[in-house]
């Protein structure tokens, strides 16, 4: 007998990946060019040429043995001790390589980090608007993900359910800042008001609940908006990171969970890490790729073109009449759609050839998200096929 649970999942597939199946196929009728796909946060522009060059560097000049064989479990030394360093300056921390274990990407850094401070039945709460697959990550771990209704005002958190939901059965809060799908970045004041009411209920409960913050598009915050480290706010952060976004390399699968060292039984959590590998199979990331990133550690691909594109696209969208909060980071934008049921709006969008996620999936019914991660030529190609779609279904 197979397992039931994961055939169940063939019935519910991802949403954005069928949507960007969608676009390759339309895109092969009517040329790729012409067809604005909006589905998937894939980066598009190039990774730094010096992450190139040190990939080179590595093939040329070092032991094959050592560049293509298993890194140790817990990630390679000298690669965690840059890492720790790297975040010591720029945030003021005080890791070192004992409170960092290399992941195969954020996904890989969420599935550690939640079977490191859970057991099956426990539950893990986030905030809606989420990333869809946060459910696979937690869920299949044995712990509950529930989800704490949108603030649709701001997207900031919604503290009045937040509190109402923070039961004694939580023992992690699930955040991601800058946030997919809204591209909202949180402030200060709410995250350490998230703070002051994680560590009171710790108090009240006899537990600690963990703080796991998922932090890929970090480095992707616009002009004039404070991005907050979430582990200098609460000192039972476990940061979960990747160079996807940052670095332009999502195929690479690489990232890391960082432990905040005032966390307690920070080392024992990393240490953890390397026995639930064994688990889950998600032992030993890339070892090239491992010391290739830990060169560019202070470098970015040129992430400028997203801020564009948002300013581009924020102001189509309000001009149209959308009701839109402007994002503070990623390369997403989460207005509301101009009908109640999104999926039925976006369903339309898809005769002018617009690809665009209805938010059900996202926990925020009724909006939509655009990923503008592609040539600014062709956002602003695709205002006039928006305009179309507007004036020919809404006015």
């Amino acid at each position: 007998m197979i397992a039931a649970k994961y055939k169940d999942m063939l019935s519910a597939k991802s949403v954005i990946r069928e949507l960007s199946e969608y676009a390759t196929a339309r895109g092969k009728e009517i040329g790729y060019e012409n067809v604005f796909d909006y589905s998937l946060g894939n980066p598009s522009v190039p990774a730094p040429e010096k992450f190139k060059k040190a990939m080179i560097d590595l093939l040329e000049k070092c032991d094959p043995m050592a560049i293509h064989g298993y890194s140790p479990s817990l990630g390679i030394s000298s690669v965690k001790e840059k890492v720790a360093e790297s975040l010591n300056k720029r945030f003021s921390m005080s890791y070192t390589y004992k409170h960092i274990f290399m992941t195969a990407g954020a996904a890989g850094a969420i599935a550690h980090a939640v079977r490191a401070v859970t057991v099956p039945g426990d539950e893990v709460l986030t905030f809606a608007p989420f990333f869809p697959e946060y459910h696979p990550y937690i869920d299949l771990s044995g712990a509950v993900l529930k989800v704490v209704p949108a603030n649709t005002e701001s997207f900031q958190i919604n503290f009045e359910y937040f509190e109402k939901m923070l039961t004694e059965k939580v023992m992690a809060v699930l955040v991601n800042t800058p946030n997919n799908p809204s591209g909202i970045v949180y402030t200060k004041e709410t995250l350490e008001k998230l703070a002051r009411i994680m560590t009171k209920k710790s108090e009240e409960y006899g537990h600690d609940i963990y703080l796991i913050s998922d932090e890929p598009y970090r480095e992707i915050v616009f002009a004039g908006v404070e991005d907050v480290y979430v582990s200098k706010v609460y000192a039972n952060t476990i940061s979960c990171y990747s160079y996807s976004k940052s670095l332009s390399i999502p195929g690479e699968r690489i990232g890391y969970i960082a432990v905040n060292p005032a966390c307690r039984e920070a080392e024992a959590i990393v240490n953890m890490c390397g026995q639930i590998s064994r688990g889950i199979g998600h032992n030993c990331p890339s070892s090239i790729v491992q010391l290739a990133v830990a060169e560019v550690l202070y470098e970015t691909s040129d992430l400028s073109v997203y801020e564009t594109n948002m300013n581009i696209l924020y102001n189509e969208l309000t001009d149209l009449g959308f009701t839109c909060v402007k994002p503070g980071g990623t390369f997403y934008i989460f207005p509301k759609a101009m009908e109640e049921d999104a999926k039925i709006f976006c369903q339309k969008a898809k005769n002018y050839d617009l690809i665009l996620v209805p938010g059900d999936s996202f926990g925020c019914p009724g909006y939509f998200r655009m990923a503008y991660c592609i040539d600014t030529d062709k956002v602003e190609r695709s205002l006039t096929a928006l305009r179309k779609f507007v004036e020919s279904e809404y006015r």
